[in-house]
């Protein structure tokens, strides 16, 4: 079993960081990541560099711009995009509804979205989540009736992220009230957010953003060309939506920038004998967490080479120990960097409003870290709760 890059695949990671580090804009690594969402400005132009160059979505099929690295070298991309950090290509367009469209949609769909989805000329939202309809997902009741050649929809989606961004949804909705079972009536609709009848609604989040949404779908009448693939398949194509590129969930790179920068910082913080840096209890949390993402990769590793091995890229199970875990680094790295940061991470209206002039330049570098904070809070719910996750475990690796 191999669990260390090749010599190979460390040519490669080069390739990326020097690609980065020349055609980052500067307006990206300015905002370095602080906030827990870039701009949509900082998120189009990064993708449009990466599409330009070819990279924009490596795991598609070759023939709709992907790129045939192997799952390692797609590993090491999305862990250099973390570990810099950039904007990650759009999720919502590259991870999950261009697969969708890429495996399951018609010849016209295929050429109308993907060059769109690649270079974000489209920005996609994903329409999933319901009141009274979250880990319970198959329980949704956003409606779809035909009527001539266009669906009616009605309903309502929440916790939509980046809805006020999108220019399109792609949602599950129910074409089948009377199915056997609630997953066998569900369909995968595309639909257009100008269209009459779509009401986007802001939900402020206690990380002091606007980055998820209400969306009401009242009456709004959708081309019966915008379903993807069969109509009731729906919940199979969101299964196979939530299983792609899975190894990538755990975000070990996002986790390594944020122990960098904690690090860095208490480098610049007394202690009782010295920097913080040097404190016996810092370094023993950090050494803490470097094991706890050791241990990570590890069985990224793992998991990636038993794959190549069997030549399968089926979901397997054992991915939701990687979301599990991962999500909780998150939250441990998250929460050591607010800890470091002490009283100088105040919500940032409160620090800018505490000085008439120009804002120190010391205090800077902690701008963000308290949204950081609060938002990794619901790493553990967002891609599948824990508790689902801890599910998926029992069974179907534990057999339970």
């Amino acid at each position: 079993m191999e669990l260390a890059f090749s010599s190979e695949e460390i040519v490669f990671r080069d390739e990326i960081r020097a690609f980065i580090a020349e055609k980052l804009p500067e307006s990206a690594r300015k905002n370095g990541g602080r906030w827990p969402h870039w701009s949509k400005e900082d998120v189009v132009t990064w993708q449009r560099i990466l599409n330009e160059k070819g990279w924009a979505v490596p795991h598609w099929p070759v023939e709709y711009g992907g790129t045939n690295w192997t799952a390692v070298q797609r590993y090491i991309f999305i862990e250099e995009l973390l570990r810099t950090p950039t904007p990650e290509p759009l999720s919502f367009n590259v991870n999950m509804v261009g697969p969708v469209i890429c495996t399951f949609g018609n010849d016209g769909q295929k050429k109308y979205f993907l060059p769109k989805l690649r270079n974000l000329d489209i920005w996609f939202c994903q329409g999933f989540s319901e009141p009274g309809a979250g880990s319970d997902l198959a329980s949704l009741k956003t409606s779809a009736v035909k009527d001539g050649d266009e669906y009616v929809v009605n309903g309502q989606k929440i916790w939509t992220s980046q809805a006020h961004n999108a220019d399109w949804i792609f949602a599950l909705v129910r074409t089948n009230p009377n199915a056997a079972k609630p997953q066998m009536g569900i369909s995968f609709l595309l639909i257009d957010m100008k269209s009459e009848g779509v009401t986007v609604r802001g939900i402020e989040t206690i990380d002091e953003s606007r980055h998820v949404n209400e969306v009401f779908f009242d009456n709004v009448r959708v081309p019966l060309s915008n379903i993807v693939g069969e109509e009731n398949k729906g919940w199979d194509y969101a299964k196979f939506l939530l299983g792609n590129e899975r190894t990538g969930i755990a975000r070990v790179g996002l986790s390594r920038e944020r122990l960098g920068r904690a690090k860095k910082l208490a480098a610049k913080l007394p202690s009782f004998n010295g920097p913080l840096a040097d404190d016996p209890q810092f370094k023993r949390k950090c050494a803490t967490v470097e094991m706890q993402l050791k241990s990570l990769e590890i069985t990224i590793m793992r998991i990636i080479d038993r794959q190549r091995r069997r030549n399968d890229s089926t979901p397997d199970p054992a991915t939701s120990m990687l979301k599990l875990r991962g999500a909780e680094i998150q939250q441990t790295t998250a929460e050591l960097l607010a800890d470091v940061a002490g009283p100088m991470v105040a919500p940032t209206g409160q620090i800018r409003a505490a000085y008439e002039g120009d804002f120190p330049a010391e205090l800077e570098e902690t701008l963000g870290i308290i949204p950081h904070y609060f938002n990794s809070r619901a790493a553990t719910i967002y891609g599948g709760s824990n508790e689902i996750q801890r599910n998926i475990i029992s069974k179907g690796i534990l057999g339970l």
